[in-house]
């Protein structure tokens, strides 16, 4: 389902760890996704089906314990999520829409959010909100943007989480730059990078190309002018 160990341009000095799904279902919403002519209600849902596809590699190693039921018949010993349960961080505003796709896999989890936006003179990240719990020493921690493209943003909020005490930290996104995934394995190489696809390379606007335009506009209906 997944592609480890991605080849990038020009990336032979860093040790990517670095996940690249390969799934024909995530091919299709992709290009649904990447359309211009694709709705807003639409490319909403698309985009939360798609990161509830990656989820179930995502989260191939949340902790589970033994938990006894009884079923019709019979008692059973199976498997629960184990205490504390994940956390999901969205990076605001597009990155909300990921984690309701991971929620419909693991609804234990606690959810906070990092509020970014994008200086668009400087393409650096500022921070208007920070909701994430205080103390992430032992947790699961997913960080969740639809997009990876220079890097700023997850670099800036991944500094936030390891302040709180987060070590084990995987970061999702739909679409990432060459770039955006160089700089990010160059400041944190210990976090894993998910992503649906790659693209090469960036516009002066700092958007990936072909990419699938504003993703945050896109799934919210709103219309930025530059």
């Amino acid at each position: 389902m997944v592609k480890d160990k991605l080849k990038l341009n020009n990336c032979e000095e860093f040790n990517l760890r670095v996940f690249i799904f390969d799934h024909p279902l995530i091919h299709t919403d992709l290009t649904k996704l990447r359309d211009k002519s694709t709705s807003s209600a639409e490319f909403r849902q698309t985009a939360k089906k798609i990161s509830t596809l990656m989820g179930v590699e995502l989260l191939s190693n949340v902790q589970i314990v033994s938990h006894s039921v009884s079923t019709p018949l019979s008692s059973y010993v199976g498997k629960r999520i184990a205490s504390p349960a994940p956390v999901f961080v969205s990076i605001l505003r597009a990155g909300s829409i990921m984690v309701e796709g991971l929620l419909d896999l693991c609804p234990e989890a606690s959810v906070g959010h990092i509020g970014l936006y994008r200086d668009y003179e400087t393409l650096e990240p500022k921070e208007y909100l920070n909701s994430v719990d205080g103390n992430l020493s032992g947790k699961q921690v997913v960080l969740c943007d639809p997009m990876l493209a220079t890097g700023g943003s997850a670099i800036y909020a991944i500094n936030l989480l390891k302040s709180a005490g987060a070590k084990n930290i995987r970061f999702a996104c739909i679409l990432a730059a060459e770039y955006g995934i160089k700089q990010l394995n160059e400041h944190h190489p210990d976090v894993s990078i998910f992503a649906a696809a790659t693209d090469k390379h960036l516009d002066d606007h700092g958007y990936i190309v072909p990419g699938l335009g504003d993703a945050g506009d896109r799934i919210f209906d709103t219309v930025r002018k530059h």
